[in-house]
């Protein structure tokens, strides 16, 4: 049995940048969100707090998933203790950032001396904690090129996750080639075919948007597809509003079925979830990517990072996408049982 704490951190809303503050000056104190169990708890014993009044306000937003980043293969503890690296600090990070509104994680795995890993069984044991402490999230393992070399990337996808990374070309990286030849996407996007497991592209420029919407066309990918726009990678796409939306149209446009996410690095991160939020996309967020709050506050967890793109949803007309609309909106089965 994996061990791992079911006890998620108090749901207070975490700080906020000068800019923020001063935005939201004179609305008022927000309550922080709860998922919708913890609030039929509460409307069960206050009048006028019943389902009708809540499904009303619900109704009148859309939903959005918050993808939580929780690890990655580039942060250690020393940048900042939070980061989990154990498989138990895994599970127990994951689920605080479930109970803030996370509906979706992305996975990888270390080993022991935390060092990036493919390992099918830290994997498989991930998976299980993560089904069992968190039921419903979808679970996405990454098959980036920092954790294995060839196909070592893609030894866990016979675990059958939900989803997982598919990076559809190759593209610079602050120090490196991110190497995705074709005939490697080719073979991790038949695996997943295989397996039922959707793909979750990941778009560092535009040709990776043109080569899934070819790979969908013709079979290789099953659609409809679900894209990450990734922006702030040093040597790759920068932070930019024009792209970003220039991305979106044209993602629109070949594959009008299509979902997609905006995930910015580092201090860029809170930039992109505000956009994907009002261009009506879904957010990431998450240690991997960003270790802070702002300059000079180090995020104390995933779950702080996730309460406050939980905080921005309230600001665009959107909330919290639970893991039975996430399902629904990527076209997912609903969650394995137990």
């Amino acid at each position: 049995m994996i061990e791992a704490s079911a006890v998620a951190e108090p749901r207070s809303v975490i700080a906020v940048t000068t800019g923020e503050k001063k935005k939201r000056a004179g609305t008022g104190a927000r309550r922080p969100w709860r998922r919708p169990e913890a609030a039929a708890t509460v409307a069960a014993a206050v009048p006028g707090k019943g389902r009708t009044a809540r499904h009303h306000r619900r109704r009148m937003t859309t939903p959005a998933i918050i993808t939580v980043a929780i690890t990655g293969s580039v942060p250690t503890k020393a940048d900042n203790p939070a980061v989990p690296i154990t498989i138990a600090e895994q599970i127990e990070s994951t689920h605080e950032a479930f109970e803030a509104g996370a509906s979706l994680a992305h996975v990888h795995v270390r080993a022991d001396d935390g060092t990036p890993s493919s390992d099918p069984d830290r994997f498989a044991r991930l998976l299980e904690g993560l089904r069992r402490h968190c039921p419903g999230m979808i679970v996405q393992f990454s098959t980036g090129g920092r954790s294995g070399r060839g196909e070592e990337r893609g030894a866990m996808i016979a675990l059958q996750p939900d989803m997982a990374s598919l990076a559809t070309g190759s593209c610079n990286f602050p120090t490196r080639v991110y190497e995705n030849p074709p005939a490697l996407v080719d073979w991790l996007a038949e695996l997943m075919r295989r397996h039922g497991v959707k793909p979750e592209i990941e778009a560092f420029d535009l040709s990776m948007i043109f080569k899934a919407v070819e790979m969908a066309g013709d079979g290789r990918i099953a659609g409809p597809l679900h894209v990450q726009f990734v922006m702030g990678v040093k040597n790759a796409m920068p932070v930019d509003r024009d792209s970003f939306v220039f991305f979106a149209e044209t993602l629109r446009r070949l594959a009008p079925d299509a979902t997609w996410t905006g995930a910015g690095i580092g201090r860029d991160q809170l930039t992109v979830n505000r956009w994907s939020l009002a261009f009506g996309g879904h957010v990431r967020t998450g240690l991997e990517d960003n270790i802070r709050l702002d300059r000079d506050t180090l995020a104390p967890s995933n779950a702080a990072l996730v309460r406050r793109a939980v905080d921005l949803c309230a600001e665009y007309d959107r909330h919290p996408a639970t893991a039975a609309e996430a399902r629904a909106i990527l076209g997912l089965a609903a969650a394995p049982a137990g």
